[in-house]
């Protein structure tokens, strides 16, 4: 299972300074959709550029003109792009499109899907390489939302998927047993006093 680091970081900057640190221990530096609307495509370049050695992963959360918005973030320096699964079906069709055309990947989000395990299967039937079971922090305070219904959403859908949203050292060893491909880490890493040190416990917890 592969670990990713999501950089919700502000500046282009913060994002370069968080990646080296932890760099050696994520093999997905991911660019939160905060740092993209506010530093623009140009953070993606930046950080691909420093660590060409890693997946670059530019949270785009398209909606629409999914081809343009792939095409762009892709020409940028990214690996994968994320496009909403609330999105119709043409719009994640056009981000696959320009994902073949630069030999890279789309990623749907399922952030705010009702019906994640069904919608898993559609958009991964459009050419998704893979489904992220997310939830918002606005959906984990619903009543009787728990960690465990991402992981079963994704067992239940059979598709390849990652799990982001409460991913932690106490927490990722059930996200790789589930059968995730990647576990999508935030807070745990950049908001600890030692984002090196969080980043290289969430490797060690991963079984080979």
């Amino acid at each position: 299972m592969k670990l990713q680091v999501a950089m919700d970081v502000l500046t282009t900057e913060a994002a370069l300074e968080l990646a080296g640190k932890v760099a050696p221990y994520v093999d997905i530096l991911e660019l939160g959709t905060p740092l993209i609307k506010s530093e623009g495509l140009r953070a993606v370049t930046a950080v691909k550029d420093a660590h060409p050695d890693k997946i670059v992963f530019a949270d785009l959360k398209t909606m629409d003109a999914g081809e343009l918005e792939a095409d762009i973030a892709f020409s940028a320096g990214a690996d994968i792009v994320t496009v909403l699964g609330t999105a119709g079906d043409s719009t994640i069709v056009g981000a696959v499109k320009a994902a073949k055309a630069h030999g890279k990947s789309v990623v749907v989000d399922l952030i705010g899907v009702a019906d994640k395990v069904q919608r898993a299967k559609e958009v991964t039937a459009l050419g998704a390489a893979f489904v992220e079971m997310h939830a918002g922090l606005d959906e984990q305070a619903e009543e009787g939302f728990t960690f465990q219904t991402l992981l079963s959403d994704g067992e239940a859908a059979a598709v390849p998927f990652s799990v982001a949203g409460g991913v932690n050292v106490s927490t990722i060893a059930s996200v790789q047993q589930a059968g995730a491909q990647v576990a999508v880490a935030g807070g745990a890493i950049y908001s600890a006093d030692d984002p090196a040190a969080s980043a290289a416990a969430l490797r060690a917890a991963i079984v080979a």
